[in-house]
């Protein structure tokens, strides 16, 4: 049974909901300009607005319960995420030489989009109960080490090296946000560059290498390992400062630019809108960031803060990947804009995201085992 509180309603973040819905809808308005032709069957943004819808429901049942359920139940989540990732391995479906998707029949499952999520929940977990005070030294930061490597190694099996890489970052964020000792820091930081140079003969798949080469010189081979970047460049350049107008994007409707809906949803705003409308898409979407780190700070346990810390971060780095990736300053590692591409794992993952923010915040008001914990 569900105990309401009136202070809830008090509490929700009517800012973040509204940003939320207005990132919405220019994504909505953009995958339409990208997929409104040249699909055969149901077109993407159709799909879209009903993963928006599942999306919506699903942030309405996570604020309906409190967030520090999620405190006792981060392992079992874990542990499910490891097993979907297992079944994805050895019975998953393939697509585009990778195995990453579960067929559910009326959705394709990615487990690798759930373990984006998931690891913030059990890094939160971890860091808020073995919080020192003093910051982690190298043996205290083995064990959440642990728990991040084997989905990474799972990930990387499928491949998927931005996902994994994703998960590294938001590790990453946390345990500095934790805070680990300066001899700790530095030890890891000379580790990392030491390793580097084996990372990348024997770590990284002569295509992923050939990705990073690319990043440097596309035009090399424009019609193939380069055609992304170029492509991409080529349409948000053309936009200029206003753009050439909704619907009348030339790279967009006269097909050169690849993955339009997906990865480089991006690029399809930036031509048609131009610089103008691409700042004013950016300005709302980092406010929503902002918002994040703001629920963050209000939170009154660590628990909270950690959680709504780790969203923040998710979304954050998902968005400054993508971002540099359509722009040329980082390989195109598959990444989509998290809230904005298409893409039904990946949008249920950040919606659910964003109910965890607006459930912090509502309950901001409570400490742990008050009253209006029980709602």
């Amino acid at each position: 049974m569900f105990h309401f509180d009136r202070r809830l309603l008090q509490h929700f973040d009517w800012a973040l909901l509204l940003t939320l819905l207005t990132v919405i809808g220019i994504s909505l308005m953009n995958l339409y300009s990208a997929s409104h032709v040249g699909y055969y069957g149901t077109p993407p943004y159709i799909k879209q607005i009903f993963y928006y819808l599942v999306g919506c429901g699903m942030m309405l049942a996570i604020i309906s319960v409190d967030y520090r359920f999620l405190l006792r139940a981060n392992y079992l989540i874990y542990g499910s995420i490891v097993v979907l990732l297992l079944v994805a391995m050895f019975f998953g479906k393939t697509a585009m030489g990778a195995q990453r998707w579960i067929n559910l029949g009326i959705i394709k499952l990615q487990p690798s989009e759930l373990a984006k999520l998931s690891m913030v929940i059990t890094m939160a977990s971890y860091y808020c109960r073995k919080d020192t005070g003093k910051g982690f030294d190298l043996w205290e930061l083995l064990p959440p080490t642990g728990l991040v490597l084997l989905p990474v190694i799972l990930i990387i099996k499928q491949p998927d090296l931005g996902t994994a890489l994703m998960l590294l970052f938001v590790f990453a964020s946390m345990t500095l946000f934790a805070k680990i000792r300066l001899r700790t820091f530095i030890f890891l930081a000379v580790l990392i560059l030491a390793l580097a140079p084996l990372g990348w003969e024997h770590g990284l798949k002569p295509y992923q290498r050939q990705r990073i080469e690319t990043l440097f010189a596309p035009e090399a081979d424009p019609l193939g390992a380069g055609y992304h970047i170029m492509q991409s460049k080529i349409a948000i350049g053309s936009g200029q400062t206003f753009g050439k107008g909704y619907l009348a994007g030339t790279q967009v409707h006269l097909d050169f630019l690849p993955e339009r809906h997906t990865d480089f949803a991006f690029s399809v705003l930036a031509e048609e809108w131009g610089f103008a409308g691409a700042i004013f898409f950016l300005a709302w979407y980092f406010f929503l960031v902002f918002l994040g780190i703001n629920v963050a700070g209000a939170a009154r346990d660590k628990f909270g803060v950690f959680l709504a810390f780790g969203v923040t971060a998710l979304l954050f780095w998902q968005a400054f990947v993508n971002l540099a990736m359509v722009l040329g300053l980082l390989p195109v590692v598959g990444m989509p804009l998290p809230l904005f591409s298409y893409g039904g794992s990946s949008l249920l993952t950040n919606l659910a995201g964003i109910g965890i923010l607006l459930n912090v915040r509502m309950r901001r008001f409570s400490r742990p085992g008050g009253a209006a914990s029980k709602a």
